[in-house]
């Protein structure tokens, strides 16, 4: 049988990792791999968890050794964030995690209290394991915002509990990993929402709203290629024939339809109407199908340059629900029965899924000019009602907000905003993916490519500005503009308006994150400068010379740094007290740029990582373009007192035309 143990990661005078217990990787498990969204994620859940509550993090799985030696079967990588997390927060711990056969790993650890204090100089960075070192700068960069607050999170951390568990002496581990792999997931938070909510309908309609519900949930592809049905028929009738419609907004519109078909033939009298039942059901939405085994299929189809395509969503389906909860609210009206009461937290934090949806169905109001209506009063309307809410969303979703798009057998994905159209015949139709198109008065409009590639990159920009799910409001926001009014806001305004609406989020957090925090013209955020600055900018540059930076996509670059350094590499030029952290200064990079790029002086990052800042940001590549000699100055102190200036006056100057601030 197997011991299992109640750990505390911190408590009052310990660690797990200042203890007698020792943990061993072993070289069986891959290495170590977490990074931004996993490592944010597990510092903003430590956050939230409340005064007199116990967090249970997750489970450690550990063969025990000899001399209370225990190797780790699962649940390493948390295990070795959690080692990163405490050093970063200065809480002592001993050396008592290791890997087995990784001298790089091991020697990155063992030295993790020099790498934190900066003094980096003195290792040989070929001999650091650079997975853990990342891991190690995005941990130290979180907790060293200045709105972070490192007491009250260690606080909050003594609170969170992992469970040891221990596997029987003479297991066999390669059988116990086979069993780990096929015995399934375990019931998951949106499985019980499913439930809660068809508990609420007759049989009939939970064989729809389970249906629809399941093709919502795979988040893979477009959400038309998961319903599968002869001659195609399911997917056209809530689809259209070209498989490119906004679905009906009326459940009683899907009940008809299942009355018609429930309602076979041998049951009419009349032989006119049988040969007008047997019409409809071949050309109509028939609810038959819709419970067919196969229900679910892959997502296959083609561009139209006939290349093979697969997509990526840029959220997961317990993220999807909370956004259209947010939409439904939107469009339905709802509010708190207390008015002054919040009926949805801001943050989209799927471990309070089912707590979102019980506060919505418990305390929530539909208000109409005419009377209010209390949800739990009827909970049934609202399980038709989300669900149609869901399904209409989510086509909203592939067609109009960006996914990953891989081409043929290209691990390289890229931006992406396509719709799914068909061409052939009949149950020989195949779904294939074009640039999504844009109506303007009930017309397809002459959509500017540029137009198209604006769109893109803008929700591109926004995207890699707001990394942790819990904060893609963005998404949210336009979700519900192009829900409203029945979904006419395209119809009736075309792209332009659309790119002006996602532009004008971008503004918004530009105006309330940067310029009202720096009132008095002093733009020196340094690191805590937001990332969505830096976008919006890269955005403005862009748009003024799309030719010039045609290569230029929007990455990852999650890392703040100073061109002129914070801290010189010792005795090469002097430091710049005080005008290190003005924004002109300062650049954004991907986070697994060589450790010594941050000491390194403007003129030996521009040579030494020459590469990399042609790949990167516009306002690095304009940087780099600035440093340079003058006459008898070196470029770095050029650079430092004279184009440094002029390149801040010109950036805040194009930020400031674009956010209407005089």
């Amino acid at each position: 049988m197997s011991s299992v143990s109640e750990l505390r990661v911190v408590d009052e005078n310990n660690n797990i990792f200042n203890t007698d217990a020792k943990y061993i990787i072993p070289r069986y498990q891959r290495s170590y791999a977490w990074e931004d969204k996993q490592l944010i994620q597990l510092v903003e859940d430590i956050e939230d968890v409340a005064e007199n509550a116990k967090y249970y993090i997750g489970s450690l799985v550990v063969s025990k050794q000899e001399d209370n030696q225990y190797e780790v079967v699962d649940g390493q990588q948390r295990l070795t964030s959690l080692y990163l997390l405490l050093n970063c927060l200065g809480i002592k711990t001993n050396p008592t995690l290791t890997f087995a056969c990784r001298q790089k790993s091991n020697y990155t650890l063992r030295n993790i209290e020099e790498l934190l204090v900066e003094n980096r100089g003195k290792f040989d960075v070929d001999r650091l394991e650079p997975s853990i070192l990342r891991g190690l700068n995005i941990l130290q960069h979180k907790v060293n915002q200045t709105n972070f607050d490192k007491k009250s999170f260690i606080e909050k951390i003594r609170k969170v509990i992992i469970y040891r568990i221990e596997v029987p002496k003479n297991t066999d581990l390669n059988r116990y990993f086979e069993i780990m792999n096929t015995r399934g997931e375990q019931l998951e938070q949106y499985d019980i929402l499913k439930a809660t909510l068809m508990r609420n309908l007759d049989a009939d309609e939970q064989e729809l709203f389970a249906k629809i519900w399941d093709a919502c949930s795979d988040m893979t592809g477009y959400v038309q290629m998961h319903f599968a049905s002869k001659n195609n028929a399911v997917r056209e009738s809530i689809f259209g024939s070209k498989w490119n419609s906004v679905p009906e907004n009326s459940w009683q519109t899907y009940k008809q339809e299942y009355k018609k078909v429930t309602n076979t033939p041998s049951q009419k009298t009349d032989k006119q109407d049988d040969e007008t039942y047997e019409s409809n059901e071949s050309q109509n939405f028939t609810i038959r199908n819709l419970i067919d085994e196969n229900f679910i299929v892959d997502d296959e189809g083609y561009n139209d340059d006939d290349s093979r395509v697969r997509f990526e969503s840029i959220i997961d389906f317990p993220h999807f629900l909370l956004h259209t909860l947010k939409v439904y609210i939107a469009l339905h009206k709802v509010t708190h029965k207390e008015a002054e009461s919040k009926i949805v937290d801001d943050l989209l934090d799927d471990k309070k899924l089912l707590s979102a949806f019980h506060k919505v169905i418990e305390s929530g109001v539909w208000r109409t000019d005419e009377k209010i209506a209390y949800i739990k009063e009827n909970k049934a309307n609202f399980a038709r009602t989300f669900i149609i809410c869901l399904l209409r969303t989510r086509f909203l979703f592939d067609k109009y907000i960006i996914k990953r798009e891989f081409a043929n057998d290209s691990t390289d994905g890229e931006w992406s905003l396509k719709s799914l159209w068909v061409y052939g015949q009949q149950s020989r139709k195949k779904a294939y993916y074009s640039n999504t198109k844009f109506t303007k008065d009930g017309k397809r409009a002459k959509t500017n490519d540029m137009q198209t590639k604006a769109n893109i990159m803008i929700q591109s920009a926004l995207r890699v500005s707001y990394t942790s799910p819990k904060i893609m409001h963005w998404i949210t926001k336009l979700l519900i503009w192009l829900s409203e009014n029945d979904c006419d806001h395209l119809k009736n305004h075309g792209i332009e308006k659309f790119n002006e609406t996602t532009e004008k989020i971008a503004i918004d957090a530009v105006k309330e994150n940067f310029f009202d925090v720096c009132k008095d013209g002093n733009y020196a955020m340094g690191v805590n400068t937001p990332h969505i600055v830096f976008n919006y900018l890269d955005y403005l540059l862009w748009c003024d010379a799309k030719t010039q930076y045609d290569d230029f996509a929007f990455e990852f670059r999650n890392s703040v740094e100073h061109w002129y350094p914070q801290n010189p590499s010792e005795g090469t030029f002097e430091p710049w007290k005080d005008g290190v952290d003005r924004f002109g200064n300062l650049c954004i990079v991907q986070r697994n740029i060589n450790s010594k790029f941050s000491n390194m002086s403007p003129e030996a990052k521009k040579s030494t990582f020459g590469n990399m800042v042609a790949k990167g940001s516009i306002k690095l590549r304009i940087m780099s373009e600035l440093t340079e000699k003058n006459n008898d100055k070196f470029a770095s102190l050029y650079w430092k007192d004279t184009a440094c200036k002029k390149h801040e006056g010109d950036m805040i100057d194009l930020l400031k035309r674009a956010c209407k601030i005089k």
